[in-house]
């Protein structure tokens, strides 16, 4: 009897060990099914958004085909199109239809920025519509002469800027840049193509603020696709956390974060002097009054000598273009009246209407930004009053009284200040 159990027994036992080794192959088969499959999906829908955020071919054979027609000319087209100096690195595009990309251009590095059509959708089995792209090369027209294109660019950029003694002097220098060739002429496809950059403001504001060295330094171009100096020290200081972590990082630590990676205290007060530097000369400067409307640490940068860039001047208006645009704006409360991302005026309820005076000037965000960035490390002797300025500089207001004589006020106290701390260091 005992003798049949044992050899019964382990029947039993080595079919139960059997089963659960079959059960485990197929529970891991399964998984590995399921992982293969997950990132199969993963990849493709990478690939999706890389394919059609990141069009630089496009934009290169797009450029090329117009300047090889004798459509557009510039001085970066020959480089581009026949001798393949310069060429296109890296994406950056964070839209479709706004090429940028990392880029060489014989001994320099730089940012590229190309603008294309939308990326038009269409259902399998369809046939796909030809890519409809704005006629940005049909100005000016053939036949017209050097006189009337310097017409054509003093109107456009009075209707930017608004009434400018220096106007003049600004459309020789857009001249100068349109002769790509420097045979001292601007032909028609050249003439083209200066013509379809201006029409993007940010073009406009970089060699605006460039001669001051608040811009990266405009390289070259060919129709609409420009080239500008790379800064790399960027953003100004932080990082930008993995999505799953952001909110469970609180945001007193990742302001804390923040200061982790910047540079020692002296050479942080030379880079906060170039942005009180530039909030100056867009204060009433050489071409009127400019509205920074998206002041984040993000679209600054600095240079290996600690030099203050703003690399995305699509956050500058001019102050009579937000003026024109505000003063229209219907509103209830003040939140109705916003322009960008924090430039923001007040409600007149009784008329339903925006008033045109900003409540925060430029310095006073600017100080914002530069709050915690500057206060981290500085000496423990000129701690207090570096503190004490810089929240008298927070609390300014766009429609005090006087705010001109105390804006100039606080923003050289500020200068000063700095200024006196650093001037004696090799950072200076």
């Amino acid at each position: 009897m005992a003798k049949g159990f044992f050899p019964r027994a382990w029947v039993k036992k080595s079919f139960y060990f059997q089963a659960r080794i079959s059960f485990v192959r197929v529970k891991y088969l399964f998984l590995t099914w399921l992982t293969v499959l997950v990132g199969s999906w993963v990849l493709y829908v990478q690939y999706s958004a890389y394919t059609e955020l990141c069009r630089g071919h496009e934009c290169k054979n797009a450029i090329c085909d117009k300047y090889r027609r004798g459509i557009i000319d510039g001085s970066a087209c020959s480089s581009l199109c026949e001798e393949e100096t310069l060429y296109l690195g890296r994406c950056l595009s964070t839209l479709p239809n706004n090429q940028v990309y990392t880029g060489g251009w014989g001994d320099h590095s730089g940012i590229i920025r190309c603008k294309l059509g939308e990326v038009v959708h269409y259902e399998l089995g369809e046939e796909p519509e030809p890519r409809r792209e704005p006629p940005v090369f049909d100005k000016p027209n053939r036949g017209t002469s050097v006189e009337k294109f310097k017409e054509m660019l003093f109107n456009h950029l009075k209707s930017k800027l608004g009434e400018n003694a220096n106007l003049p002097s600004l459309v020789g220098q857009i001249l100068s840049i349109a002769d790509g060739n420097r045979d001292g002429q601007v032909s028609l496809p050249e003439a083209r193509s200066t013509w379809a950059l201006l029409q993007m403001d940010e073009v406009l504001l970089s060699l605006l603020l460039q001669d001051r060295g608040h811009t990266p330094r405009f390289l070259g171009y060919c129709g609409d696709l420009y080239m500008t100096e790379r800064i790399p020290n960027a953003p100004l200081y932080g990082f930008s956390l993995p999505w799953p972590f952001v909110s469970w990082v609180p945001r007193g630590l990742q302001r804390t974060m923040d200061q982790w990676f910047t540079p020692s205290w002296p050479r942080k007060a030379k880079i906060s002097m170039g942005m009180l530097e530039l909030v100056e000369d867009i204060f009433h400067g050489t071409y009127g009054s400019f509205l920074i409307c998206d002041l984040a640490a993000l679209h600054f940068s600095y240079t290996d000598r600690h030099e203050l860039r703003l690399t995305n001047t699509q956050v500058v208006v001019p102050e009579e273009e937000f003026r024109r645009t505000i003063r229209v704006l219907k509103c209830e409360t003040d939140a109705d009246c916003v322009y960008g991302v924090d430039c923001q005026t007040s409600c007149d309820r009784s008329e339903k209407r925006c008033r045109e005076e900003p409540i925060q000037p430029n310095l006073a965000k600017a100080c914002s930004v530069l709050k915690d960035y500057i206060l981290r490390g500085v000496p423990s002797e000129m701690r207090e009053e570096l503190e004490r300025q810089l929240y008298a500089c927070m609390a300014l207001r766009g429609n005090a009284g006087q705010m001109n004589m105390e804006h100039s006020l606080i923003l050289n106290n500020l200068k000063a200040l700095l200024w006196k701390r650093i001037s004696h260091t090799k950072d200076s």
